[in-house]
């Protein structure tokens, strides 16, 4: 067939494909006279969707973490979430790794000098010379043993970001057991809350565990430049020291004067750094007699051991961190195993100016796991204290349903009396840190009353997992009465299961198909729209191939042409 014909072809097969409503108005009108209407054509059917089985909404408790335990002589609060912090681990931090039997060290996990506490030097009942060490660990890297992200942790179900956290000093490996790649229940995001007193002696060791420079930056707590033997002491590589390499090793010092909710985080690069979870809350409390501090709180949430200062004035205490995550960034690591790989794409390709956030955490998780451990469990008539960060790249809209807060203080400092007042929205720009305090006080102002109220950044991309809603950060103030016994709210609106099924996050699911099935379920495919879309695709590549002919032809003439005036 002659390429004037195919042409041809390629045209008459390209204009019978064209859906007719692509036509201009006086062809289709011209096209009705001659051949009549179309006909009706029905919409595509509907598809059944997919079976799923959701995973079991709360893990079991065969240890009983969640109860109130006596420890060491430590009183640890109950947990009403199904999820709870170990209760070894709790009093650990409480009494010092140095100070805890042998049986509580090995069932906290910790390594014998993860937290130190010393002398009590004020005389007051409580110690004063405290030494912490955190290490650098990496969650839902890459593998070039076995396939998909190792150590795994998921925000959601099925989402595996990659992420780099601080983590107190353990025993033992990252993962559960030999035959696991899942992270350890306590090496997990975020970077743990960190609680030292006002005026103690504290110094804070950086064993940097991981493949990459790090620093710490005491982000608003009280410390100098430099420390007592003249060494950097602000981790700032441009201004206060050399970052501390893989394998080497750097304490902080510092003797906070100020009490209030500060911020720690990396600062080698912080816009990556920062960015892939090197960051947690830094919490001065106020100098009290015989305050035995419950030095980290792993993941922050429900704090089990509150300080005697929170006691005076509250009834619990919660610490809450949000955080976005740009999927582009965080699995950059899951590509590569080499460092200097990683290094480039990450330090060098990756342009943070062009970036936009896919997930949003609380406390390290996104819906609907967020209901499995940041609940804000409460009685009537308690009032509660809430420190907060958002340590995200975008500012965040904080709303509570069914109550107004008071922001007490802002970044450390308290607010004066004159501007208190109840609240239901308020912004926190990124490294921001508030203050709140939650009153559950059925009078129409602080609370509306008992049930299962939400709270969640009112942004709209703040309450879904990669586009796909509801995910984010959603949590809820859930009221006790309203708890069931494994630690599940009882709520009353539609069915969780398909929330937590990887494919709803897969984007797999309809999301109304579990309550009215059928109206709002997937379609069939359209098979003459389909023939029309192979029709205009042929017709499109042979058109191609013509053009590309022509071209090949044409620069071979004009090299003949050349050849035949140099002879």
């Amino acid at each position: 067939m002659s390429r004037r014909w195919l042409f041809v072809l390629a045209l008459l097969i390209a204009l019978l494909s064209c859906p007719p409503q692509w036509y201009p108005m006086p062809i289709r009108l011209k096209l009705t006279e001659w051949f009549g209407a179309a006909g009706f054509r029905g919409l595509p059917p509907s598809v059944e969707a997919m079976a799923t089985e959701p995973e079991v909404f709360c893990p079991p408790d065969p240890e009983g973490w969640r109860d109130r335990q006596l420890i060491e002589d430590v009183d640890i609060a109950a947990s009403a979430p199904c999820v709870a912090d170990n209760p070894y681990t709790v009093a650990t931090f409480v009494r010092g790794s140095n100070n805890v039997s042998q049986a509580t060290l090995l069932k906290s996990g910790l390594a014998a000098d993860a937290v130190e506490k010393g002398r009590d030097l004020d005389g007051d009942g409580d110690p004063d010379e405290i030494h912490i060490r955190l290490e650098v660990a990496e969650l839902n890297g890459g593998s070039a043993v076995v396939p998909g992200p190792v150590t795994r942790y998921e925000i959601a179900p099925g989402i595996r970001p990659g992420l780099w956290v601080f983590a107190p000093k353990f025993v033992g490996m990252a993962v559960e057991n030999f035959e696991s790649n899942r992270a350890r229940r306590s090496l997990r995001l975020p970077s743990p809350a960190i609680r030292i007193e006002q005026g103690d002696t504290v110094r804070i060791t950086l064993e940097n565990t991981h493949y990459m420079p790090h620093t710490l930056h005491l982000h608003g707590a009280d410390h100098g430049f430099v420390d007592v033997s003249g060494e950097g002491n602000d981790g700032v590589p441009i201004t206060s020291e050399m970052p501390v390499m893989p394998g080497d090793s750097r304490s902080y010092e510092l003797s906070p004067r100020h009490a209030g909710t500060m911020f720690y985080h990396c600062h080698v690069q912080p816009h990556v750094h920062v960015m892939m979870g090197l960051q947690g809350l830094f919490i001065v409390e106020e100098n009290r007699p015989d305050n035995w501090l419950q030095t980290m709180n792993i993941g922050a949430g429900l704090v089990r051991v509150p300080s005697r200062s929170l006691r005076e004035s509250f009834d619990r205490e919660y610490d809450l961190h949000y955080l976005d995550l740009d999927k582009e960034l965080s699995e950059r690591i899951q590509l590569h195993n080499d460092p200097r790989l990683i290094t480039r794409s990450m330090h060098r390709d990756y342009d943070i100016t062009d970036s936009a956030p896919d997930y949003f955490t609380l406390n390290g998780r996104s819906f609907p796991y967020t209901f499995r451990e940041s609940l804000l469990v409460g009685e009537d008539d308690e009032r509660i204290r809430l420190r907060v960060v958002n340590g995200g790249a975008k500012g965040i809209a904080l709303h509570t349903h069914g109550h107004k807060f008071t922001a007490t203080h802002r970044d450390g400092v308290a607010l004066p009396e004159d501007t208190l007042a109840p609240q239901d929205v308020i912004w926190l720009a990124t490294s921001q840190r508030v203050d709140l305090a939650l009153e559950l006080k059925n009078d129409g102002l602080h609370s509306y009353g008992p049930g299962i109220w939400p709270f969640h950044d009112h942004q709209y991309n703040g309450i879904t997992s990669d586009g796909i809603g509801p995910g984010g950060n959603i949590s809820a103030i859930v009221y006790a009465q309203y708890m069931d016994e494994a630690g599940w709210p009882q709520t009353r609106g539609v069915s969780f299961d398909r929330y937590f099924t990887e494919a709803f996050y897969r984007k797999e699911i309809p999301v109304w198909e579990s309550y009215a099935p059928g109206l709002f379920s997937d379609t069939g495919h359209d098979l003459l729209m389909l023939l029309r879309v192979l029709g205009l695709a042929l017709a499109g590549g042979i058109m191609a191939a013509l053009g590309v002919g022509a071209l090949i032809r044409r620069s071979r003439g004009r090299k003949l042409n050349h050849n035949q005036g140099q002879s």
